[in-house]
């Protein structure tokens, strides 16, 4: 089974991830299939990923080199979040992004893209995302949030539902709580200690480290009730690129399917990808220790299942006002089992 302990590793160091962009592939990667080989249309692709656990099986196939066995020269970006991600693929300077499911609904129903979901990325398990506080605080249980303010990386997104729903779950009107958003998920901790937070919502590995760095502790783990279970992370295009680009968008899902399947089966592998990601300009590889003891989550392989990613949407409307959603609608090819 999967760890879910939270140990220790020196937090990331100063500066944004705003300023990270073209990060190289990672080292270990197999000779490339020429794109005339693949038939892909555009063997050259930036893809923008939140630099976190929930996309170990992106990682793995980039350490591995599953995209260049397809004829793809794939440039790793970091992420700061969804909405940025979002953003850069409406401009086109990002081509394929990794991220959360709630920004990629919110961006669809407003219309401000027309997004294809091709592949999920991860399901939380216990530990992958949680609450934490500097140690002595007096903030003890969900109730003291009352009045506080808690760290998330962007406004209202799958940080956010996770928190209002365990909020829900403790009868806490989520109105009640301040949320700081824009904060890189890196900087969190820090943003902890300085006191401009008073509780911070940290995915893993940024929790394992701010551990080590802090001593942070665990206010609560959000892997519960509404939200136990709950599908986190899925890769994305939009439609229109989608049009233009068929036979990369397949060669990618089929480097993807291979990471996700290797992360699901071995968690060696995902230690060896997360320790291998990039040191510069900010430091996103995990050191050999916290890759040992970070929490990771579940991988899914295969097509898009719609009736684990309807949990999302149906978890929105519940607890952050999200009109009802069919999303069905942004999956171009869903499994069997989700219709």
């Amino acid at each position: 089974m999967r760890l879910s302990c939270k140990k220790f590793t020196a937090l990331l160091a100063v500066g944004s991830l705003i300023a990270i962009a073209g990060c190289a592939s990672a080292a270990g990667q197999a000779p490339a299939v020429t794109s005339a080989v693949t038939g892909v249309e555009k063997p050259n692709l930036t893809v923008a990923v939140v630099p976190a656990v929930d996309s170990a099986g992106f990682f793995i196939a980039l350490y591995q080199g599953y995209f260049k066995q397809q004829g793809l020269n794939v440039t790793f970006q970091p992420a700061i979040s969804s909405e940025t991600s979002i953003a850069d693929q409406i401009k086109g300077t990002v081509d394929i992004s990794g991220g959360n499911y709630v920004s990629y609904l919110q961006a669809q129903q407003g219309r401000a893209a027309d997004l294809d979901i091709f592949a999920e990325g991860s399901v939380m398990l216990p530990g992958t995302q949680a609450l934490y506080t500097m140690p002595g605080s007096k903030i003890t249980n969900l109730q003291d949030l009352v009045g506080k303010t808690v760290g998330i990386n962007a406004p209202d997104n799958i940080l956010y539902l996770l928190v209002a729903s365990a909020l829900a779950a403790h009868n806490i009107p989520v109105s009640k709580v301040h949320f700081r958003s824009n904060i890189p998920l890196p900087l969190m901790a820090a943003a902890l200690k300085s006191g401009a937070i008073q509780a911070a919502v940290l995915p893993e590995p940024f929790a394992s480290q701010a551990e080590q760095a802090y001593g942070v502790t665990t206010l609560a783990d959000l892997d519960q009730g509404a939200t136990t279970e709950f599908p986190i992370q899925g890769y994305v295009v939009t439609r229109q690129w989608a049009a233009l680009y068929p036979h990369t968008l397949a060669a990618f899902d089929r480097a993807l399917q291979q990471g996700q399947a290797m992360a699901d089966s071995s968690r060696h592998a995902v230690e060896v990808a997360m320790e291998d990601l990039p040191m510069k300009p900010i430091p996103l590889g995990v050191t050999k220790f916290t890759a040992a003891v970070m929490a990771v989550d579940n991988y899914p392989v295969g097509q898009v299942d719609t009736i684990r990613l309807q949990r999302v949407a149906d978890v929105m409307s519940q607890f952050i006002q999200f009109p009802r959603f069919n999303v069905k609608l942004m999956i171009s090819n869903p499994s069997i089992t989700g219709g």
